[in-house]
């Protein structure tokens, strides 16, 4: 079989994107996206995604982690499926969309600024050295003095398969402030099992973990990640965060055929 596949990027964040809604893709097959997202034997990809019908939305979002197991949510996904589906005609500059965390709202402008509604968050664990909490996917965040000189690949792996967080393991970021309202993020993803260049639901725990702990005042957060530059806003009621909106670019790479039959 021949698949149209594109290829997006969010901060440095790369997904395999393919229009699934005639359910052609053999989105069961574990091996074959492993294979496809690849970067030596394969398309090369964080991710992928498939854009399917959805009945109560304008889509719906699949993402599947590297190691080819469908995931939870994808911040930097999310965004470049709001991307996508603007390239192919679905929605204009406003979309609903529904993924595996409920449906998401979303804007993008016309230099491809994507803004995208994450979920609200209400329940934050906060210890002594970390703190943790659930934005789509979960996140264990742990301030740092100098974010550069962190093992992030090292230590990000030894606190994904701890104990703390048993067989599903969690994401691990390290951050770093900058000042009130700023602040640089290192994320070790769970099923990419390394550092990314960017973690959209990481930098949205990032900025309201620093927020819960009052290392900032604000509800405005720039987060600069090894692949660029991030926003997250929110608003706050007693322990709750509603609102929550990550934006950034949401980039078109390339596009191209694909025999599945040769992977």
């Amino acid at each position: 079989m021949i698949i149209q596949f594109y290829k997006y990027q969010g901060t440095g964040n790369d997904f395999i994107l393919l229009d699934n809604r005639q359910n052609l893709f053999p989105k069961n097959d574990t091996k074959l996206i492993e294979r496809l997202c690849n970067r030596r034997f394969g398309i090369g990809a964080d991710g992928l995604i498939l854009l399917e019908n959805d009945k109560n939305s304008d889509f719906k979002m699949v993402y599947y982690n590297s190691d080819g197991h469908e995931s939870s949510m994808c911040g930097n996904g999310g965004r470049c499926i709001v991307a996508f589906a603007k390239q192919l005609g679905v929605v204009d500059n406003e979309t609903t969309f529904t993924a595996v965390d409920g449906m998401h709202y979303a804007k993008i402008s016309a230099s491809g600024i994507v803004s995208l509604q994450m979920k609200d968050v209400d329940q934050i664990r906060i210890a002594s050295d970390y703190v943790f909490m659930d934005t789509g996917s979960p996140h264990h965040v742990a301030v740092v003095e100098d974010v550069k000189a962190v093992p992030v690949k090292e230590i990000g792996s030894q606190i994904r398969y701890s104990d703390l967080y048993g067989a599903a393991g969690s994401n691990v970021n390290f951050v770093e402030p900058i000042s009130d309202s700023h602040f640089a993020v290192r994320t070790y993803e769970r099923g990419v099992e390394d550092e990314t260049l960017s973690c959209g639901t990481g930098v949205t725990a990032a900025a309201i973990a620093m927020n819960a702990i009052g290392k900032t005042t604000s509800n405005a957060i720039s987060l600069q990640v090894e692949g660029g530059a991030l926003g997250v806003t929110f608003q706050k009621d007693g322990t709750r965060y509603t609102q929550v909106f990550l934006t950034g670019p949401a980039k078109f790479v390339f596009e191209g055929q694909l025999d599945l039959s040769q992977f």
